[in-house]
């Protein structure tokens, strides 16, 4: 289950504004994400110094999604926390 944040969804709607190819990968990207968050397309990692605890995996070259893995109602879940190119969301 994906639980956007607010800035998710803020960050995520410029981009899609800006460029529907960015809008397209974010789409697929989001899908695999929800299917399997270790997908080697994605290549995720986790991350270190000020955003410890998060991981990040690619959504395009230059493209991140930035997310935490959490638990809601009892069940896993993945916290979207934010969407950009590689200098905005780290």
């Amino acid at each position: 289950m994906l639980l956007p944040t607010k800035a998710f969804v803020r960050s995520a709607k410029r981009l899609t504004r800006k460029s529907s190819d960015a809008a397209a990968d974010l789409q697929v990207t989001l899908e695999l994400l929800a299917e399997d968050a270790f997908n080697p397309k994605l290549k995720t990692h986790k991350l270190k110094g000020n955003l410890a605890g998060s991981w990040a995996c690619s959504a395009a070259y230059e493209l991140r999604i930035i997310f935490q893995f959490v638990k809601h109602k009892g069940a896993d879940a993945i916290l979207l926390e934010a969407v950009g190119t590689h200098d905005e969301v780290y």
